[in-house]
């Protein structure tokens, strides 16, 4: 009998096969990246990455877990408007309530979708609560203690792109992007409650969450420490001199480098006089929005046409809105 390996592990063989063909063609001509500097660069900062991340994941996990067990679905939909412009106002703002890192926001924005949240809010929230929330708006201001009108300017940003971009997916899109159908997700529940208590059935969900979501951060977490140890910062550095080009090269940056929200404005002050506060703005609001990992986890939550139109309204909204913002810095 032919089986066929799960889709599952797809998102797994991928990097995979990459990593293979690089060690193979790239390593034998050079053979100084098998240093030990190199070597413990990479697992530095892949520890790092991981570590900084993790809590977070886990803490997604564990609202998921608990708003599928004690949440009733109509609470959800009775706590959202109706119209779309209070409706996007109540996603900008969710992130107060719940100060979620982007690392750990797709669990439980899967479990707020099936609870009945819609999609144009719930891509809001995506975006804006990794940025709109206490903890990051702390740190940022403690980062720029001298400039602390880049705070401002980050969390202004950030409310106008998941703002304008809600408006967008909520005239646009029509089906159900979602990968997993509510009615297979919404069936499994009720078994755990009724045969081991809710406790139980919060421990297990969080348990398959955690490690659902595990695979991708750990993927991001490879690439990103490996690019981080092996990219050429002078070269980048010479083409974000160029009049745009240090907007393209802070996003490009804030995607590989893959920093959580509450620390990659430690990141950005390190480049405050080098780039523009532009630049800087577009590091701050781009990285916790789209990200190496943070763009596995959401093709693993949307189907791969949404996620890319979603990816091309991330950038185009952030490059232009950086830009803008930097006539008035």
């Amino acid at each position: 009998m032919i089986t066929f390996l799960p889709l599952k592990i797809l998102p797994l063989l991928v990097p995979a096969v990459f990593l293979i063909i690089f060690g193979m063609v790239w390593l034998p001509d050079h053979p100084e990246l098998l240093d030990n500097a190199y070597i413990d660069t990479f697992k530095t900062g892949f520890i790092g990455i991981l570590l900084e991340a993790l809590p977070f994941v886990l803490l997604g996990a564990l609202l998921s877990s608990l708003l599928r067990v004690f949440v009733p679905d109509e609470w959800i939909s009775r706590w959202i408007p109706r119209r779309p412009v209070p409706a996007i106002l109540f996603g900008c703002l969710l992130g107060i309530i719940f100060p979620v890192c982007e690392c750990g926001m797709i669990p439980l924005v899967r479990r707020l979708m099936h609870k009945g949240m819609p999609l144009y809010v719930a891509v809001v929230f995506i975006l804006s609560g990794p940025i709109l929330n206490p903890v990051v708006y702390g740190a940022t201001l403690t980062a720029f203690r001298s400039h602390p009108w880049l705070a401002y300017a980050r969390m202004g940003l950030a409310f106008a792109v998941a703002a304008g971009i809600g408006f967008i997916i909520y005239a646009t899109v029509r089906k159900s992007p979602l990968r997993l159908s509510i009615k297979r997700e919404t069936a499994e529940p009720h078994q755990l409650r009724t045969s081991g208590g809710r406790l139980v059935s919060v421990l297990v969900h969080t348990s398959d969450e955690f490690f659902e979501m595990g695979k991708y951060l750990i993927i991001g977490c490879l690439l990103t420490s490996g690019i981080q140890t092996f990219m050429n910062h002078g070269s980048l550095a010479t083409i974000g001199e160029q009049p745009l080009g240090s907007y393209l090269f802070m996003m490009g940056l804030a995607f590989v480098l893959s920093l959580c929200s509450t620390s990659d404005a430690f990141v950005a002050a390190t480049f405050l006089h080098t780039f523009p506060a532009g630049s800087l703005l577009a590091f701050m609001v781009l990285g916790p929005m789209l990200d190496f990992k943070n763009s596995l986890m959401l093709l693993s939550l949307f189907k791969t046409r949404f996620a890319v139109y979603l990816f091309f309204l991330i950038f185009s909204a952030v490059f232009t809105g950086s830009v803008l913002a930097s006539l008035w810095l």
